[in-house]
């Protein structure tokens, strides 16, 4: 593998000591990475040309990367990465990346091991504008339960190591991969297995299926592991697993201009339009799911309100639709038309 070390260097000479790296040994950890909620000024080097050139067969290539989390420290270190997806890889630019810190050449960064990198799809603001709505769904998700990925938002100066594409800068976020999310909550990850939406836990799919409603998002499915990963109690691997919810590009909250609805949703015409996928429950299962949503309100909407990075124009936009939302849960009604009386038959 060819090293990007050299580019790595005059870069950090030109741009300073403030980029120097300071002399430490100790390993990033993913625990400690996400546990911090501050932006990650970041730096990455790689054949961006070559990079996109590989959308429609991935490989990794090197890059350098500089991360720089707080006021007094840096690290500079080589990875590899590669674009991932489908939809956006097809569609986008900046598809999403995967990241491998693991390698010989980050024994620093090597605890992050391999992480899914969001960015926007183009390199404009509005595109920038739509992945922090995508971010903000995460950490909306993060208040309902602590069984869903944690992210972490980065500003990331994007630098072609073959000078052929201007440099930029752009909001992205790392996703937790999935191992780590079920290993902190006392999980294993079910790689195997074909699973039906009603073989899942029961109660945890009814609260997924109303969050993907509460979004607008109908791009997800159980049986074909779209968009959905699944986790067993690492103490009793043959109950039903449990469904953990990723990706919301398509969501209405998010509104982005390529997404559309399924054509077999023949009830929605938009995104915004919400569709329950669920399945039928009684009101007495509902109860106590609603009553969590209703409790995290205030503190779901202070995700919203609380990212300064967001215009105020998509912040109102994203937070009157959570509170459409509400306004449907807090009647008993409401609850009963939406996820009692319809839902899926199969």
């Amino acid at each position: 593998m060819k090293l990007v070390r050299p580019i790595l260097f005059a870069w950090i000479l030109f741009f300073g000591n403030q980029y120097i790296l300071k002399a430490q040994s100790t390993t990033l950890t993913t625990s400690s990475f996400f546990a911090d909620t501050g932006i990650v000024q970041t730096t990455i080097i790689t054949d961006i040309k070559k990079l996109r050139s590989t959308r429609n067969k991935p490989v990794w290539i090197p890059a350098g990367i500089i991360l720089k989390e707080n006021d007094t420290s840096a690290i500079s270190e080589n990875i590899s990465l590669r674009m991932r997806g489908h939809m956006r890889r097809s569609i986008c630019d900046n598809a999403t990346i995967e990241l491998n810190f693991n390698t010989q050449l980050s024994p620093r960064l090597s605890g992050l091991k391999k992480m899914k990198l969001v960015g926007g799809c183009k390199s404009n603001i509005f595109d920038e504008e739509l992945l922090l709505k995508e971010y903000l769904v995460y950490k909306m998700y993060n208040v309902l339960t602590p069984l869903s990925f944690k992210v972490r938002l980065l500003r990331i100066t994007y630098i072609d190591s073959k000078k052929k594409v201007g440099t930029y800068t752009q909001y992205a976020f790392l996703v937790e991969d999935i191992s780590d999310v079920a290993k902190r909550n006392g999980y294993i990850n079910k790689k195997t297995g074909i699973f039906r939406t009603e073989q899942t836990d029961r109660l945890h799919i009814s609260s997924v299926s109303i969050f993907e409603y509460m979004i607008g998002n109908t791009d997800w499915s159980v049986t074909a592991r779209h968009n959905i990963r699944l986790v067993v109690p690492a103490n009793d691997t043959l109950v039903k697993p449990l469904a953990i919810p990723y990706d919301f590009d398509y969501s209405g909250i998010v509104n982005a201009p390529y997404a559309v609805p399924n054509e077999e949703f023949t009830t929605i015409k938009s995104v915004r339009e919400r569709l329950y996928r669920g399945f039928p429950r009684t009101m007495d299962e509902l109860r106590p799911i609603i009553k969590n949503y209703q409790e995290k309100k205030k503190e779901i909407l202070h995700v919203i309100a609380n990212c300064y990075m967001l215009s105020g124009r998509e912040k109102k936009d994203m937070i009157r639709y959570v509170e459409d939302f509400y306004d449907i849960i807090d009647k008993e009604s409401g609850v009963k038309r939406n996820f009692s009386d319809n839902g899926r038959l199969f």
